[in-house]
């Protein structure tokens, strides 16, 4: 039953995101879709006991694939589905409590949220990177290989 409650208010808050940053509306589900699919990998992964730095990284990562996937198969920028995929792994929570524990004095406290906030952010941005890399690397073997195969067979 969690996972369902997950599983809807991640694409109403992922849809909702898109209608802030003016996604078109025919792309509204698509958006909400590639947020459903990166929330719920990362509810599922820490879910089931792993760190929240290596959860984010491997959620990141699949919402840049299905983000560039959805960009080519409808002709838009990937920025249009990877924004609202990607806002709800940032840790702006954890940045709060670590200015916040600064703030009071505990800066021990505060050092240790604002430390595992940069590691979730870094995270998040590893796994774009990565992930853009793999499909790059992808789609130029499979460009090279349509290239060679029409000269080879071309006679």
């Amino acid at each position: 039953m969690d996972y369902i409650t997950q599983l809807i208010l991640s694409f109403f808050a992922t849809a909702g995101i898109g209608v802030i940053f003016n996604v078109p509306r025919k792309n509204l589900i698509y958006c909400g879709f590639v947020g459903v699919v990166g929330w719920m990998i990362y509810f599922a992964l820490t879910e089931h006991g792993m760190d929240v730095v290596n959860a984010s990284f491997f959620s990141a990562f699949v919402i840049a694939i299905v983000s560039h996937l959805y960009a080519r198969r409808f002709k838009m920028p990937m920025i249009i589905f990877i924004v609202g995929g990607i806002i709800p792994l940032v840790p702006g929570g954890m940045a709060y409590n670590a200015m916040r524990n600064v703030v009071e004095d505990d800066y021990i406290q505060g050092l240790q949220y604002g430390l595992k906030a940069f590691l979730i952010t870094g995270a998040i941005v590893i796994g774009l990177v990565f992930a853009e890399v793999l499909i790059q690397l992808i789609f130029r073997s499979v460009r090279n290989g349509k290239a060679t195969f029409k000269k080879v067979y071309k006679k």
